[in-house]
């Protein structure tokens, strides 16, 4: 895909890598429902200021095409993970401001001032590199300090930020943002919500005059408490539940199916697949699907003798994985069928028509942030803005 396609999204649905009736699956990205989601998040987050979190390519939707579309719905604030993501996107929302949420690389502040980037300050000796190249070139486009209230990973420590908070006295101290990250924040009844909550709280006294952000997806659900200034949806708004256990108030984004290369007879006592994990306990017909792990659909998804692993659908009914799923190909099993139902060319459901990302990734013992962005690039993605 070019530039010029996702500059200005159009009202059709386009094509990005090989041609549907050349590929093994059709990956189709709904645009239009990332959008609604994000001003879904934006009205429950009101009157905060919500970006988008769009790291991992776009969670696996693609970073360009996500960018613009959220750019021009009206969104001016956006975290990626590093500066190849963060210079992608500045090149589609050239007034937004971008922050890498990995933070500095050693000796990379040039870049920061060439493409008028953001990082996200996680340690003072981040911090000190800033301020050196900032006075040394006299570069004043602000930075994010992240401040760690729990997660023990990115981030200053709480007393670091006290030693930080006297330079907001300087005319030219370039904070521009004070953040932190949930722990928990998919569980709501987590005691470490609120430990954080009141601990960002304190370091927010430290830091008045400052905007703040801590809330992420499922963040936003956990009460005013934790939208402070700015929150920074992610995964949500690409269909998956911010608030698991209720009602998804995120619509879906993306669907799946995979072309059936071929079905055949296997009799019984044989096995199919590598290893022979699968025996076959009745004669079975087995459709072989032009996808595997290649492409992204876990291997961990597999069924053998000793446990079921995940299922498709065909015709709208539920067919089981059977033996390992390979690099190219998946077997199912389609012997429940009518032998009109599955056949040589047909399109079978991975993810769609009520199978939900979620479910996908339980079958595959894994969360639906994995499943979103292991999605390969052999599939045609067909791109939808209404």
């Amino acid at each position: 895909m070019s530039i010029d396609e996702t500059e200005a999204p159009s009202n059709t649905s386009y094509t990005h890598g090989p041609p549907a009736d050349e590929a093994g699956g059709v990956l189709t990205i709904d645009l239009t429902a990332i959008e609604a989601n994000w001003r879904r998040l934006r009205t429950v987050s009101s009157p905060a200021e919500c970006g988008a979190v769009i790291k991992g390519d776009g969670y696996g939707c693609g970073l360009e095409p996500v960018a613009a579309q959220l750019y021009h719905a009206g969104c001016t604030t956006f975290f990626v993970a590093d500066l190849s993501e963060a210079k992608r996107t500045r090149a589609l929302a050239p007034e937004a401001t971008v922050y890498v949420l990995n933070g500095l690389p050693p000796g990379t502040g040039p870049v920061f001032a060439e493409h008028y980037l953001q990082p996200v300050i996680g340690s003072t000796a981040e911090l000190a590199e800033w301020d050196t190249f900032c006075t040394s070139s006299g570069w004043h486009g602000g930075f994010a300090l992240h401040v760690d209230t729990g997660m023990n990973r990115l981030g200053v420590t709480v007393e670091e930020a006290a030693a930080i908070a006297p330079r907001l006295s300087s005319e030219n101290h370039g904070m521009t943002l004070l953040m932190s990250h949930f722990v928990s924040a998919e569980t709501p009844d987590n005691a470490r919500n609120h430990e954080q909550m009141l601990g960002f709280r304190e370091v927010r006294r430290m830091f008045r005059g400052i905007p703040a952000s801590l809330a992420n997806s499922s963040g936003i659900y956990l009460g005013r408490s934790a939208l402070c200034d700015l929150v920074r949806p992610g995964v949500a708004m690409f269909g998956l539940n911010p608030t698991p256990g209720k009602p998804n108030p995120m619509q879906r984004v993306v669907e799946l199916k995979a072309r059936i290369s071929i079905v055949r007879r296997v009799e019984l006592g044989q096995t199919v697949g590598y290893n022979a994990t699968w025996t076959v306990r009745r004669p079975s017909r087995i459709a072989l699907i032009a996808v595997g792990y290649a492409d992204g659909y876990l291997r961990s998804a597999s069924g053998d003798d000793n446990k079921h692993g995940g299922h498709v659908l065909v015709a709208g009914v539920k067919c089981p994985i059977v033996g390992r799923i390979s690099m190219d190909l998946t077997a199912i099993d389609v012997t429940d069928l009518p032998p009109n139902a599955a056949k040589r060319g047909d399109f079978v459901t991975l993810i769609g028509e009520g199978l939900e990302l979620e479910d996908v990734a339980e079958q595959a013992g894994t969360i639906g942030y994995e499943i979103l962005t292991h999605f390969g690039h052999r599939y045609a993605r067909v791109y939808k803005s209404a």
